[in-house]
């Protein structure tokens, strides 16, 4: 395939992930507000709007969060669909397991952040005002603060399989991973402090982890470049 075929075989990769998050936050949004209802129902503070398009704004975002999570699988696929002319039969079938993979760990990741990690900030930022300030939480600061200690975390909880991935089509491998690793960390401290409120506990809390998740990725690359290296044919 010559440059202009690669191109427009990108374009309908993106074109066919497009669609299908435009879809899934169609259906999100019909049942947008059973969504909003379970999230708020245990919530032992009142929240408030401040104007009418507030409440429309949660939506959107409570919406795109769902949408986001059903196309990851779907654009895995499609990824998968692109490079797999480019990979050997065994690679073929080995990275198109990961597929599944990845739709798991954003799940699990956001569902750490918002059982583990949300409860304890929030926890501890109430307890700063407690007898001195009177709480008042409007919606959409709330659930912007909910999605920024959730979602980055589904994105991240992916690293694993993606370095595996990278590894199996040759890109990456787990000497190349050990050399950067001050590097990684130093990559993975700032986006934690990025991710988190300005205070220690929410930056320690979010670190560990992160760099938990590195290491795992690590010797995960392992395994999946000896495996590769026994695969290879002696001469």
């Amino acid at each position: 395939m010559d440059l202009i075929g690669h191109f427009e075989e990108l374009r309908k990769r993106i074109m066919i992930t497009l669609g299908a998050f435009i879809l899934l936050f169609i259906l999100s949004f019909i049942y947008v507000e059973d969504i909003y209802k379970w999230l708020v129902k245990d919530l032992p503070v009142k929240l408030a709007i401040l104007g009418p398009s507030d409440i429309l704004w949660v939506y959107l975002l409570l919406a795109s969060v769902v949408a986001i999570a059903g196309t990851i699988p779907i654009a895995a696929h499609q990824v998968w669909l692109f490079v797999r002319p480019a990979l050997k039969e065994h690679e073929q079938k080995v990275t198109l397991s990961y597929i599944p993979a990845l739709f798991l760990l954003f799940i699990v990741g956001i569902s750490f952040g918002y059982l583990v990690i949300f409860p304890i900030v929030f926890q501890f930022l109430l307890s700063l005002s407690d007898g001195v300030m009177m709480n008042f939480f409007t919606t959409e600061k709330y659930f912007k603060f909910v999605v920024h200690m959730t979602l980055p975390f589904g994105f991240l909880f992916e690293l694993p399989v993606i370095i595996m991935f990278l590894t199996s089509i040759g890109v990456l491998n787990p000497y190349r991973l050990q050399k950067m690793r001050k590097y990684s960390y130093f990559i993975l401290i700032v986006t934690a402090v990025f991710i988190t409120p300005p205070d220690l506990l929410s930056d320690v809390l979010v670190v560990i982890p992160l760099l938990f998740l590195y290491e795992c990725s690590v010797l995960l690359s392992k395994v999946v470049y000896r495996r590769k290296q026994k695969m290879v044919p002696v001469a």
